[in-house]
């Protein structure tokens, strides 16, 4: 149990250091979500938003974070 109570804590301070970055510097990020291969399709009554290269980005930076974790909690 000890071992689970401690991952509790480092993903919540994981979450307080990006709920502080964001708070912060949230206008720095403008540009995630506008990257080329996004798709973005407006029109009258419609609008379509699919951030594919930004979710990709995400997903690769997300698992590097957990090998560090893993590598350094194992």
């Amino acid at each position: 149990m000890n071992h689970i109570g401690r991952l509790i804590i480092i993903i919540g301070v994981f979450f307080v250091i990006v709920g502080v970055v964001v708070y912060f510097w949230g206008d720095k990020f403008s540009w995630l979500g506008r990257l080329p291969g996004d798709i973005r399709v407006e029109k009258e009554n419609f609008r379509f938003y699919f951030p594919i290269t930004t979710m990709i980005i995400i997903s690769v930076v997300v698992s590097l974070l957990i090998r560090l974790f893993q590598r350094f909690f194992n």
